[in-house]
């Protein structure tokens, strides 16, 4: 095995010394003082675990070395590869190294912390002023007024001290080591300007500092993700303070991203280096939006975070270790999650802590289900090393009901963000208590109007404005006062019915109930066709409808049977296709009327108008206009599985029912053939009068993977036939 040295200084350094005892590589670390060995030992497990088994995998030489007394330790200990892990600043050591391997035949590697290199790449709301040199940087400062907050490290402090202008002024954060102590104590730096503390920090702690000291500048190094360098343009953002900021000197062109070291050093090593790491991913809910309605563990999760993710709104205010992305999208997230892992960003730091933000609750109307689900795929199939967990948040409705002393586990609880609401009124109709999580005021006057629309101006709309923050609001107001809303916010609302009536469990309308236009074809009056009450019923049962089922009805006439449908329970969506201009416009009066907002009317032919309709499970045909073989491929074509019911009144159709059940591939078929009579009272007498037969068809599709219109073959769907297909197989 190859000897290996690597000259630390950063998490980095660490980091990788961690993984390469891990594999059980001995190498050699070399820190510059006794406070860079203490840190090596507490944050380096493969140290202790080593000494411990008597294994001295990890061996620390502490001590600053200039170039010939590096070029003497190479060429004593006869290592073979170096690697280079100081701190992107320390310039002169890194020139020193490169000028002792010369000399020497190891092989040299640089590793290179990512960092920010230009203006632009930061946030624009900060002010900051670059420099290339700390020279530079004093010389600017001697031309402002008020305390300065140096984060540039000890060994620089003689630059800024050299000016009488700054002396005074000047509050410096550094290591809590004995070398960085004296270096102050030598430039005359008293102790109240000391500020020996260990990293890292905070977005918080950063500001608390500022605001102790009364800073009015603060000076950093651009150190990058891993140096906390956002996490101080983020405080200095939040107290308006301008930043000065140390630029690093060009990438050489032979250094190596965390990864590409690790890839390096197994080609050399003819190893395999478990570098790749872990992260711990967090879906959280945040609540409201304020930080006083979110759990403890939630803000343990969000100040813990090396990556932070989440709306924008969501994730200004706070700060993250590396970086935070305004990503809440899974078509964002997961491929940013494995290019993290990619680039060996999660290798730096084991296990790398994600989090990603949602408003409200993690369960309730969240797009945290479907992230779940495709990072549980990923870790599943290999493509992420992570374990998931989700921290529930509280919801507005929860919030407002306990504003307000209502429960709500007796109430609808529906979503307006961004979907069609089908049904409002109908709902509202029905229920006494009705909970509406909105988009904004748009939908605050929606509710108004659909509420006057259908003649429910009693109802009371409890809104809750901005909830959880400064500007928080309750009002009460009617459906008329809803119209009148432009606030802009956030919004939740309670809809208090009291005349409500109890929610119809069953269809089962009669035929008075619908609207009934008559219109004159060739001298007679003629009304538009209507399925009879009984008959509809059946032919609804016929369908067995499901939760959320797509359903088609073809031929709607004046729309009984897709009124009957919409009102079910279980949000199911009607398109109701129609080609005569009269009927369709009798559709549009009767589904007013109902208030079904869930049937989307269509006018046009069959099967032409089912062409870009969203994929149904269900179809009623109550006229095919001679085109019922035409209409039911198209329907097989979209969903080989779904249900259908046919009804035939005329002997063409009738016969045309075996050639349906011959021609497609079905199951649980049934025809049945229905008459109703009728009492009526004539005189003294109740007479029975019959309806015409009605013939009901109904089956479910079952897929073959053949077209069912291909003739070359008469044989009927589910009799066996015997042969030699393709490959000799025996063809059903």
């Amino acid at each position: 095995m190859k000897k290996i040295v690597i000259f630390a200084g950063t998490t980095e350094g660490r980091r990788l010394s961690e993984i390469l005892a891990d594999a059980g590589i001995a190498h050699t670390v070399c820190v510059a003082t006794e406070y860079g060995e203490i840190v090596m030992r507490e944050q380096t497990k493969g140290i202790e675990a080593a000494e411990t088994k008597g294994q001295p995998l990890v061996s620390l030489h502490r001590g600053r070395m200039d170039r010939q007394q590096m070029e003497e330790f190479l060429r004593n200990e006869g290592y073979e590869i170096v690697v280079d892990a100081t701190h992107p600043y320390a310039r002169v050591v890194t020139e020193n190294i490169r000028d002792a391997v010369k000399t020497q035949s190891p092989i040299y590697l640089r590793l290179e912390r990512e960092i920010s290199e230009t203006p632009e790449a930061e946030d624009p709301a900060v002010s900051i002023r670059y420099f290339e040199s700390n020279a530079d940087c004093a010389k600017a400062l001697e031309n402002t007024e008020g305390n300065i907050l140096l984060t540039t490290g000890s060994k620089e402090l003689a630059t800024y001290c050299a000016s009488g202008r700054l002396h005074d002024r000047l509050y410096v954060r550094i290591l809590p080591g004995r070398e960085s102590l004296e270096l102050c104590m030598e430039q005359g730096i008293k102790g109240r300007q000391i500020l020996a503390l260990q990293g890292p920090f905070s977005t918080e702690m950063n500001v608390a500092i500022l605001k102790q000291y009364d800073i009015r500048h603060l000076v950093t190094k651009n150190s990058g993700r891993t140096g906390g360098y956002q996490e101080k343009l983020e405080a200095a953002k939040i107290l308006g303070i301008p930043v000065y900021v140390i630029q690093p000197a060009r990438k050489a062109v032979d250094t190596y991203s965390f990864a590409g070291i690790c890839e390096k050093l197994e080609q050399l090593c003819d190893c395999k280096l478990s570098g790749q790491g872990s992260m711990e991913i967090c879906l959280a809910g945040i609540g409201m939006g304020s930080k006083d309605g979110q759990t403890q563990e939630v803000q343990h999760a969000i100040e813990t975070a090396d990556i932070l993710l989440g709306a924008e709104r969501m994730i200004e205010r706070y700060s993250a270790k590396i970086e935070k992305r305004p990503y809440y999208m899974t078509e964002q997230i997961l491929p940013y999650l494995e290019q993290l892992q990619e680039n060996g960003i999660t290798a730096q730091k084991d296990p790398l802590r994600v989090t990603v933000l949602f408003s409200g609750d993690t369960g309730f109307y969240s797009g945290c289900r479907k992230l779940y689900m495709a990072l549980q795929e990923a870790v599943a199939t290999g493509t992420l090393n992570a374990g998931v967990r989700i921290l529930p948040g509280i919801s507005s409705v929860v919030s407002l009901a306990a504003r307000v002393g209502e429960s709500y586990e007796d109430a609808v609880i529906l979503s307006m963000h961004g979907k069609k609401l089908n049904r409002l009124s109908a709902t509202v109709e029905s229920h006494e208590k009705v909970f509406l999580l909105t988009s904004g005021s748009e939908d605050i006057r929606k509710i108004g109007r659909l509420l006057a629309e259908a003649g429910m101006t009693d109802c009371e709309v409890i809104v809750g404005y901005q909830m959880s923050y400064p500007e928080e609001s309750i009002r009460i107001l009617t459906p008329g006062q809803c119209e009148e809303i432009t606030e802009e916010g956030l919004y939740t609302c309670l809809i208090r019915n009291p005349h409500w009536q109890p929610e119809r469990l069953t269809h089962g309308r009669a035929d008075i109930c619908f609207l009934r236009d008559a219109s004159e074809n060739e001298g007679k009056l003629r009304r538009t066709p209507m399925t009879k009450e009984e008959v509809r019923e059946v032919s609804i049962c016929k369908l067995h409808l499901t939760q959320n089922a797509v359903v088609y009805d073809i031929g709607s006439g004046t729309g009984s049977v897709a009124i009957e449908i919409a009102g079910v329970p279980g949000r199911v969506q009607v398109y109701a296709i129609e080609r005569k201009p009269e009927a369709v416009e009798l559709l549009r009066k009767n589904r007013a009327y109902f208030h079904m907002d869930n049937i989307q009317i269509i006018e046009a032919p069959a099967p032409e108008g089912l062409e870009e309709l969203p994929v149904p499970t269900h179809a009623f045909i109550g006229g095919s206009g001679g085109r019922l073989m035409d209409i039911l491929r198209v329907l097989y074509r979209k969903n080989p599985h779904m249900r259908i019911v046919i009804n035939a009144i005329s002997m063409e159709t009738i016969a045309e029912l075996k050639e349906v059940l011959d021609t497609f591939p079905v199951e649980e078929e049934e025809i049945l053939q229905m008459q109703v009579s009728r009492v009526k009272k004539l005189l003294s007498y109740h007479l029975p009068q019959a309806e015409n037969p009605v013939w009901i068809c109904s089956f479910t599709f079952r897929e073959t993977g053949k077209d069912p219109m291909d003739n070359s073959k008469k044989t009927k769907p589910g009799a066996e036939e015997t042969g030699n297909g393709k490959n000799g197989e025996v063809q059903r």
